[in-house]
């Protein structure tokens, strides 16, 4: 084994679109254990939108990303050295250990994975933490029934993809947004979305109310936001009485300027009053007692073959920033992923 390991600390805060400036690459000397420590080689490392918040020196859900510290992120891995009793040599991991080949834990925040009939890159996507914040929004805040229908914007992202496809489990109707033409088919002819729409035919939210009401006549019963902006202004004009939105994220915000006026700033708030309809920001950190429960009905999901999932994924740690920024602008298909070994 090496002596040494690389990690990504974040530089220095962006300020609007994030650069690879705002990320640097370091070597440390592999630590030595403390009893009760594991030592993990990391094996696939997770982006998410989410880490652009944190990058921000800002009142959030969460305390902001340190400041020559390894940028905070999901990984999944194998134990190379182990001074706790719970973990062997071997056993395969989940953990948030960061941008980085190796991490140490306590093993408080630590589980152990089988992957008997899951690939190991799926316990950071449909059986990790986008998977279940699909189905926290899905059975907890749309609650939709038989015949509904719902909208799902970033549909074939790692999340809106888990959302479209529990709701066809269910007899429920689902109607996607993704962009561009190549992610809608792979939303319809793959996941089984009844319908898609490409949000970049539409210039405004009253041509994507349009586009959504061919094939929405009846309206909307339930939304989940992963984008915001346009997009929410869009469904909102078309949802039901009483109808249910989940705010997963607002992706069009992350990367505005300091001082700007955000693009999911609600344009028609009196559809509150004529729709009577609610709204509702989450969290799935919040909610770790339906973890057990939630991800034990994705994983035999996915070892069933019944739920499917796209990765996009870069090879060695290095290339994460570029990823990342990839990520944020739309240029990955399904969960994005780092490899790292």
């Amino acid at each position: 084994m090496s002596q040494t390991y690389q990690r990504i600390v974040l530089a220095s805060r962006p300020s609007g679109w994030v650069t690879a400036d705002n990320f640097r690459l370091e070597s440390l000397p592999i630590p030595t254990l403390e009893d009760g420590q594991i030592l993990v080689r990391n094996h696939y490392l997770s982006l998410d939108p989410y880490m652009r918040g944190r990058m921000n020196d800002a009142k959030s859900y969460a305390q902001p990303q340190a400041i020559d510290a390894t940028m905070v992120g999901g990984t999944v891995g194998e134990v190379v050295q182990s001074c706790n009793e719970r973990f062997a040599v071997g056993d395969k991991v989940r953990g948030m250990l960061g941008w980085c080949e190796y991490g140490v834990s306590d093993g408080a925040t630590l589980f152990k994975l089988d992957t008997t009939h899951i690939p190991l890159s799926a316990y950071l996507g449909p059986v990790g933490m986008p998977g279940m914040t699909a189905w926290y929004g899905y059975h907890k805040i749309l609650e939709p029934k038989p015949g509904q229908t719902i909208v799902v914007s970033a549909a074939s992202g790692a999340v809106g993809s888990v959302v479209g496809q529990l709701a066809r489990f269910q007899g429920v109707r689902a109607i996607g947004l993704a962009g561009g033409s190549e992610k809608c088919r792979y939303v319809t002819e793959e996941l089984g979305f009844d319908a898609c729409v490409d949000y970049r035919q539409a210039h405004n939210p009253a041509e994507l109310a349009a586009l959504l009401h061919e094939v929405a006549p009846h309206g909307v019963d339930g939304h989940f936001e992963n984008v915001g902006g346009d997009v929410l202004n869009g469904v909102m004009s078309l949802l039901n009485p009483f109808a249910r939105v989940a705010i997963c994220g607002l992706i069009s915000d992350y990367n505005m300027q300091a001082g700007g006026v955000a693009r999911s700033a609600i344009q028609n708030p009196h559809l509150f009053l004529v729709a009577r309809f609610r709204m509702e920001g989450f969290i799935v950190s919040d909610h770790l007692e339906l973890w057990p429960q939630g991800l034990k009905e994705l994983a035999g999901y996915v070892a069933g073959r019944r739920l499917k999932y796209r990765e996009s994924v870069a090879q060695g740690l290095e290339a994460a920033p570029e990823a990342f920024i990839g990520m944020l602008k739309g240029r990955n298909f399904g969960k994005q992923l780092v490899k790292l070994i």
